[in-house]
Parts: structure tokens; C-alpha cells; sequence
């Protein structure tokens, strides 16, 4: 049996993309025995999943490359025949080096690169998603082409949301780590006030994003806004995801989760464009971004802490009506 391992210590909205080369990987070759290297806090997006064979996870918060020598000692017991290193980092080029592996593939942007057995240009732009990017590791391996990322909620997940599916419901992913990705809040109260109030609408998000959740609740007088940031896994949230008349987002990882479950999904871009590469992947996807050409937009490819330009147009300039379509 092969054994491979695939190295994404990004991102979570980068590591739900790289799922497309488990599909792939395990399609091509049923039996292979694919494991899946992770930072420390995205492991949970993999319980239970049906064609991974172990998550390693990398503790990245403390001790960080004494930690890391013990992933390349772990990967080293494994005795790879394939190691697929995604990311584009010293770090992470020093563990497909060491690993062992018969065979290593990464980017030719990691400076290590020269050491793997197969090196793939990384070229951002061009109209090409990030998941064919990655499918260029193993494009000889799995020739029929890259499927979707995937995630599976489990029954449980599912009937943790069970008793907040009923009637019409929306949900609203509010935040991002890159506050010139994050549509304002009070964008997303105009919005709010736009849905007919017997519909719900629950506004998800990790534990620190319920402050801003508490602020949109407050100010948009919906009497069917429910704060659920820090109370379900990731998979809960795409379970509800899916069940969802349509689900807000911004460029960042809860889109990502819905396309990975084939949620409808309206995505909305500021600072970002789409050309970069990492637009939803839904069946039922809209990409929403302001109508006029910006000289400064895109600033950057993942957002700033502040607009550079101090007016933040490219978020401020999207009409409410471009998002009340897809209600």
C-alpha cells in the first residue's frame, strides 16, 4: 500500500482547498494510505473523514521548531512513499527534505525546492484557482483532473444543528483575519434590516469574533439574528451551512467551507479580487465586489490590518441591493 503525506500548515481556508488532492489521490489509487499534516487547531476539520488515515498537527504557538523536529522524526517512522508539501516555506521544505520519502513534490517558490524530487511553478493570478494549482503536484497521478475540496459532517454534526434548521435561515460569517476583507459591520446591518424578519439569520465565527456578532445583533433590530461565533465545530457549521437559504461570507475560510459541502454561497470581496484564485467553488456561488475600478484595488493578496488608502471604498462602495439578489 502507498503511503503518502500531504503538508498544509496554513491557513484554515487553505487547508479546506488542499482537500481537493485527497479526493484526487484517493480516487486515482483507492488504497493508498493518506495522511495529512495540519497546524495545530485545524485537525477538526478532518474527524472522521473517510479516506484520511492519520492527521499530524504541528503546534506552531510555542516552541515552534523544537516542535517541528518531532513532525520530521514522526514523518521519518512513517516511512513515506510520497511526501506532497503545498506550502511554500523554509519550514515546511526542511520537513519534505528530511522525511525520508522516496518521493518528494512541492513548489519551486520554497527555498528547498532544489532538494525535492518534483518541483511545480506556483503562478498566482492567470484566472487559476488555487485548487488546480495544487493539482499540478500530481497532475501524473491523478490524470483524470482535481475534483472539489471536501469535508464530511458526521450524523452527529448534523444533529447538533438539527433543532435550528427549521423555516427559512441565512447565515452570516461577519469577520476575517484581514480587516480590509471584513465587509463593515454596518454593511451587514444594512443587509440584516433587507430579510423578511420571520427568517433567521445566525451569525457564525470563532469565539473572538462574538463582540462584533454582539454589536450587529444590537444595532440591526432583527428580532431573528442569533449569535452562534464559538459554539459550533467547523464541521457543525458546514453542516448548517448547507442547509442554509444562502450563506454570507467574506473572501476568508467560511467560504471555503461551503464549497466544500456544496453550500450555496455569496461571497463578498474587498480588497481581494477573485483573479487571485480562490473564489467559491459552490454549484450556487455569487461573487459580490464593488461596481467601479479602484486604482488601489487590490492592495494586497491577503488584506491589511487598515486600508492603506484610509477610505476603504472597495468594501464601503458595494451596493446593498448587489447582496439583497441573492436573498
Amino acid at each position: 500500500m502507498k503511503k503518502i503525506l500531504i503538508i498544509q500548515t496554513a491557513s484554515t481556508g487553505d487547508v479546506i482547498l488542499a482537500t481537493a488532492l485527497i479526493e484526487s489521490l484517493h480516487r486515482a489509487d483507492p488504497e493508498a494510505s493518506i495522511d495529512f499534516l495540519v497546524k495545530k487547531g485545524n485537525e477538526t476539520l478532518f474527524t472522521g473523514h473517510p479516506f484520511i488515515h492519520e492527521i499530524i498537527t504541528w503546534d506552531k504557538r510555542s516552541e515552534k521548531y523544537g516542535r517541528l523536529f518531532r513532525v520530521i522524526r514522526q514523518a521519518r517512522q512513517k516511512k513515506y512513499d510520497l511526501v506532497v508539501n503545498i506550502q511554500r516555506f523554509f519550514s515546511t521544505g526542511l520537513l519534505t527534505v528530511l522525511s525520508g520519502a522516496r518521493e518528494t513534490r512541492g513548489f519551486s517558490r520554497n527555498p528547498l525546492s532544489i532538494l525535492f524530487t518534483r518541483r511545480v511553478k506556483h503562478l498566482i493570478g492567470r484566472g487559476v484557482h488555487e485548487v488546480s494549482r495544487n493539482h499540478a503536484l500530481i497532475n501524473d497521478l491523478a490524470e483524470s483532473g482535481h475534483l472539489q475540496p471536501r469535508l464530511y459532517p458526521s450524523p452527529a454534526d448534523e444533529t447538533v444543528v438539527d433543532p435550528i434548521v427549521t423555516g427559512t435561515f441565512y447565515t452570516i460569517s461577519p469577520a476575517s483575519l484581514w480587516f480590509t476583507k471584513q465587509y463593515p459591520v454596518v454593511k451587514w446591518i444594512e443587509l440584516i434590516r433587507q430579510i423578511p424578519g420571520d427568517a433567521r439569520i445566525y451569525l457564525l465565527g470563532a469565539p473572538a469574533d462574538q463582540p462584533m456578532c454582539e454589536e450587529i445583533i444590537l444595532k440591526a433590530g432583527h428580532p431573528g439574528v442569533i449569535s452562534l461565533a464559538g459554539k459550533l465545530s467547523f464541521l457543525q457549521s458546514a453542516a448548517l451551512m448547507k442547509r442554509a437559504r444562502m450563506n454570507f461570507t467574506n473572501d476568508s475560510a467560511p467560504m471555503h467551507l461551503a464549497s466544500a459541502v456544496n453550500a450555496p454561497v455569496t461571497a463578498i470581496y474587498c480588497s481581494t479580487i477573485p483573479g487571485f484564485g480562490f473564489g467559491p467553488l459552490s454549484s450556487d456561488a455569487a461573487i459580490v465586489e464593488i461596481g467601479t475600478s479602484l486604482a488601489c484595488r487590490p492592495c494586497g493578496l491577503h488584506g491589511y490590518t487598515a486600508c492603506p488608502e484610509k477610505h476603504f471604498q472597495c468594501a464601503l462602495g458595494i451596493e446593498s441591493q448587489q447582496l439583497t439578489k441573492r436573498l
